[in-house]
């Protein structure tokens, strides 16, 4: 996942927010020069001050802020301060603004790949001991647990944000295609919600473009960047039943007490499955008895989120693995869009049920983790009413806004079941895959050294899966380049 696509706000509900929304996006990831610029009316030096995703803030800050306060926060003046559009360049000035001890802004919204950074430096308000029993019973019972996993802190399970949206990825597939290899609605109905086997779903995969105009099966992302270390690998290695440090319980650290664990069989296997999804020819490293040769293009181990989406668009690949963001542009703000009724989802494949896993907490169909969730500054001035702003963003009419407003997926999964979610279109669709994406997400493991390893994994899978490196050589170097990033903190 890129980090642009980090921020998972290019799911989009409401027809005239999402057509704004969509010309943002295709600035190209250039910053938005709008630090400094406040949205809400009557705004004043008392004002509560949000750091803010730019995009939404720009397009309709005046209606969020309208939502916050008549969600609960009414009487509380809210200034939303827009950041940079590029979520490492937000997280640097966000960084630079709390090791500085300045008291604005109050509230921040922080990418849930963060989080754990800013609690370990203790940069952000412990919410355990600023709300309420009953908030926190909300925030536990009420809200996708995995989600909620990455602003908790990691040695006590103490609550640092409320999760705000969530982003999860599916396979996305071309159902017109499927129709010409045999394939009909109950089918589609059934792929929407049961996952399949990686083996299953790559014959089914070739069957379809044997009978289609698709030239090859699956687009996805396997460049050397983030997106392939957090996301698009995460999901494959876990669905075999792998981990990077021992399972799911070690995504956070302990960093230098946890064990190592990608020179394993079952992360060689999954390389080695990648591996002869873009093969032409059988070779030692393939597993052609298994799966087809070259389902995927080679070309993905140069690609990123867009070049997946613009595949399927063009009619080039039957199945892309990506981000709703992809839906929503697809079926509907394209040039040329492909109808819903010719558009489906279904949640990633897998290898291992959860039961056969070698790692403790993976197998089984596995969504990488996106989203955002809201913090409190601990230096703030104004730390009741900014309290009063996180209890408003937690009520259920607070949620259903901003999926009317601008398409941020609800972080409650009772949502999902709601008319207002399930009637949108085109998203409302897609909301039962999203659900089995999201009761089965897997978060990156960021802690204070994962850049360095998430640029050294990114860099190794991606040699053994382009055919540059065997997957045995490239676990065993990762093996020993992590263990060495860790002994060093």
């Amino acid at each position: 996942m890129s980090e642009r696509y980090s921020q998972g706000n290019e799911n989009e509900g409401s027809s005239v927010s999402r057509r704004t929304f969509v010309k943002a996006a295709g600035a190209g990831g250039a910053a938005v020069g709008l630090a400094g610029c406040i949205y809400g009316n009557e705004s004043s030096d008392d004002s509560v001050v949000w750091g803010f995703d730019p995009n939404a803030a720009n397009e309709i800050g005046d209606e969020i802020v309208e939502l916050v306060q008549n969600s609960g926060a009414d009487g509380v003046d809210v200034r939303l301060q827009p950041g940079d559009e590029d979520t490492g360049a937000r997280r640097e000035t966000y960084t630079n603004l709390l090791e500085a001890g300045e008291s604005q802004p109050d509230l921040f919204l922080m990418d849930n790949g963060w989080v754990n950074i800013f609690i370990q430096r203790g940069h952000i308000a412990n919410l355990s001991e600023e709300l309420d029993d009953d908030e926190l019973s909300t925030v536990e019972d009420e809200y996708f647990e995995a989600f909620t996993a990455t602003t908790r802190d990691p040695d006590n399970d103490d609550l640092y944000g409320v999760p705000m949206f969530p982003d999860y990825p599916t396979m996305q597939y071309r159902k017109d295609y499927a129709r010409e290899a045999g394939y009909g609605e109950s089918d589609f109905e059934t792929w929407a919600t049961e996952p399949m086997t990686w083996q299953e779903w790559a014959e089914i995969t070739q069957e379809i473009v044997d009978a289609s105009d698709a030239e090859y099966g699956l687009a996805t992302q396997w460049d050397q960047y983030e997106g392939t270390s957090c996301c698009t690998w995460n999901e494959v290695m876990s669905s075999f039943g792998g981990a990077y440090f021992g399972g799911r319980d070690n995504l956070f650290g302990p960093v230098g007490d946890r064990p190592v664990t990608v020179d394993e069989p079952e992360f060689i296997e999954g390389l080695q499955m990648m591996r002869t999804f873009v093969a032409d020819e059988a070779d030692e490293h393939t597993l052609e008895d298994e799966y087809p040769l070259g389902v995927a293009t080679p070309d993905i181990t140069s690609w990123a989120e867009e070049d997946a989406r613009e595949a399927i668009l063009n009619g080039q690949a039957a199945m892309q693995r990506n981000w709703p963001y992809a839906i929503n542009l697809n079926t509907s703000d394209a040039d040329d869009p492909i109808p819903v009724e010719d558009y489906g989802a279904m949640p990633i494949p897998y290898a291992v049920t959860e039961d056969e896993a070698n790692q403790p907490g993976t197998g089984g169909t596995t969504s990488a983790l996106g989203g955002w969730h809201l913090v409190l500054n601990p230096n703030s001035e104004r730390k009741e009413e900014a309290l009063e702003v996180i209890r408003a963003t937690m009520t259920d009419d607070f949620n259903l806004g901003m999926w009317d407003l601008w398409g941020w997926i609800p972080p409650k999964p009772a949502l999902f079941d709601t008319d207002e979610v399930k009637q949108a279109e085109p998203m409302g669709n897609y909301m039962e895959t999203l659900r089995v994406a999201g009761e089965n997400a897997m978060a990156r493991p960021v802690t204070s050294v994962w850049p360095d390893e998430s640029s050294r994994i990114a860099e190794e899978v991606n040699l053994a899966v382009a055919g540059e490196k065997s997957p045995d050589d490239a676990a065993a170097d990762l093996q020993e380049g992590l263990e060495n990033i860790e002994a060093q903190g």
